[in-house]
């Protein structure tokens, strides 16, 4: 049986507190559940709250993360590692961020050395296949020599 840990209401808050109770607003504007003025209200006061229970009534009246209208079911900021998806599509999400950086770096590569080639008039070597290429082998031996880093 899990129980949910409940800080103190004198509690000083974290900056993670602050940035989960506003991504709780955020969800809330975007849900149509607040208005803009609203929600910079509330913002406003969560950015500046020094503790706890400064945040708790911020979020009282909007429902659970995710769950249906209704009394919201915690009385306290966003636990953001609650909320996080399952370890299988956090490692796909990262083997997919590692290629899309892969992509825009290549692109940037690739403009500079088009760049240059157009400035001096004639195709230079196409320098950019060695960093994208070893980028690329080092991405792919992730998969076969996976740690933590």
């Amino acid at each position: 049986m899990a129980t949910e840990l409940t800080p103190q209401p004198g509690m000083r808050a974290s900056d993670a507190d602050r940035d989960a109770t506003a991504q709780r607003l955020a969800t809330a504007l975007s849900e149509g559940r607040l208005d803009l003025a609203e929600y910079d209200h509330r913002l406003n006061a969560a950015l500046a709250a020094t503790t706890i229970g400064d945040l708790v009534p911020i979020t009282a009246d909007l429902p659970a993360p995710g769950g249906a209208a209704g009394p919201a079911a915690d009385s306290g900021p966003v636990d953001l590692a609650a909320n996080a998806p399952a370890a299988p599509a956090s490692e796909w999400r990262k083997w997919f961020d590692e290629w899309r950086h892969w992509l825009g770096g290549s692109v940037i590569m690739i403009g500079i050395w088009g760049t240059t080639s157009f400035a001096g008039g004639e195709l230079q070597p196409f320098w950019p296949l060695i960093p994208i290429g070893i980028w690329a082998a080092v991405i792919v031996a992730m998969v076969f020599f996976p740690g933590d880093d």
